[in-house]
């Protein structure tokens, strides 16, 4: 192995796999049950049971580097425990590793106040709340966060925030309490990466307005609780504001390597796992006189998604080794590629184990569906493929700007 694991990481990678045995695998057709039948709006009880099991067995915020509260580990380090909680949607929650709670934890404990902490960090490693991040917009291309129109404006003692947001992950949960909101404090700055800023918005505070849930792919509540709310006359204390005014892309950056990392840690415990389940698939079907796993077109397939799987587990371990010893921001274009890479390998073996599955697999019986709207969604979450691709172009192309 390039990136051997510690006995520590090996130790709490094997206590995962025996937890996954034993109490998520067994629970997934519950969880996908109750996230169709309670909807969006609802706790699911699967979850709430879980997890005193989950922390009760040290499998608890694990992605979290300080010590105090976490596991204490590197990028490096979780990788290969946060690829075996992505075979599974119900797990990340169920050890308290889930988008967006995690960035948000992190940038609470980066940027917030002592009071902060108390108030939201606290709850938050605990378990016992939810938070969301508002930061896309329905009204511009929020591919390009300078577009944001929200606004954050002072006044006297406190800040007064107005915008619509949409794909607010989290924001129907009941348990959601906590809002990092992103909109601009200084719209006419000619550094337009200084008009933003991120300000916490207590969940209750009143002009926040839940609106609705948003499907995705159908799909509510799975693979995420996205929502659109609705901010009006909002009004928070002063203290509320993270790091400064206009430091919101500062913060975005040191929030969103993390993130975008884990989605592609977690995609490719998915891959491995629909790879998985397309082999015992063709390997049990017979069609034209021979098993389906002896027809050419599937081992090719089959081929092709184990070279993928194996060039995207490497090219992500590069990314966190980078953002280990380098740091997120000189490790940009390492991000980048993996934001690119690993989606797009996930969609595809996806795509080619619901073929392997014939009709069965566009239906939620195999959760093979489940899985694709996943990876589909993460060619746009936090970035589409195209800015991160236009992204990596700038940096070959810097290499040659004296040539």
């Amino acid at each position: 192995m390039l990136y051997p694991m510690s006995p520590k990481v090996a130790e709490l990678k094997r206590k995962l796999e025996s937890f996954m045995d034993r109490n998520i695998y067994p629970n997934e057709e519950r969880f996908y049950r109750e996230a169709e039948e309670l909807g969006p709006w609802k706790v699911y009880p699967v979850v709430e049971e879980l997890k005193p099991l989950a922390r009760a067995e040290g499998l608890w915020n694990l992605f979290l580097p300080d010590s105090r509260h976490g596991a204490g580990l590197t990028n490096l380090e979780y990788a290969p425990l946060c690829e075996v909680m992505g075979r599974s949607h119900l797990a990340p929650e169920v050890f308290n590793c889930s988008a967006p709670d995690t960035g948000n934890m992190e940038v609470l404990e980066r940027y917030g106040t002592e009071k902060d902490k108390e108030r939201w960090l606290k709850p938050l490693l605990a378990g016992e709340i939810r938070s969301c991040f508002a930061m896309t917009e329905p009204a511009v291309a929020s591919s390009d966060a300078t577009n944001i129109e929200s606004s954050i404006v002072r006044d006297g003692d406190h800040y007064v925030i107005n915008g619509r947001k949409w794909y607010t992950t989290n924001a129907t949960d009941p348990r959601c309490k906590i809002c990092i909101f992103m909109g601009k404090t200084d719209p006419d700055n000619a550094d337009r990466h200084k008009q933003q800023s991120m300000i916490l918005v207590p969940m209750d505070t009143p002009g926040v307005e839940v609106k609705r849930p948003l499907p995705v792919f159908g799909f509510y509540g799975v693979p995420d609780r996205a929502s659109e709310v609705v901010f009006t006359d909002v009004r928070v204390p002063k203290e509320n504001m993270l790091l400064g005014e206009g430091r919101g892309f500062e913060i975005a950056q040191g929030r969103l390597g993390p993130g975008r990392i884990h989605h592609c840690m977690r995609l490719i415990g998915l891959s491995e796992r629909t790879l998985e389940k397309m082999c015992r698939r063709v390997r049990s079907r017979v069609a034209f006189g021979k098993p389906v796993s002896e027809q050419t077109v599937t081992q090719e397939r089959i081929a092709e998604a184990r070279i993928m799987i194996e060039q995207a587990r490497l090219l992500t371990l590069n990314a966190a080794y980078a953002m280990d010893t380098v740091g997120n921001k000189v490790a940009k274009a390492e991000i980048a590629m993996i934001k690119v890479a690993v989606p797009n390998m996930a969609c595809q073996i996806i795509d080619w184990a619901i073929q392997a599955h014939g009709g069965g697999g566009t239906s939620n019986d195999f959760g093979l569906t489940q899985a694709y709207a996943t990876a589909r969604l993460l060619r746009l979450a936090d970035g589409p493929d195209e800015v991160h691709r236009n992204q990596i172009a700038r940096f070959e192309l810097k290499k040659y700007s004296n040539a």
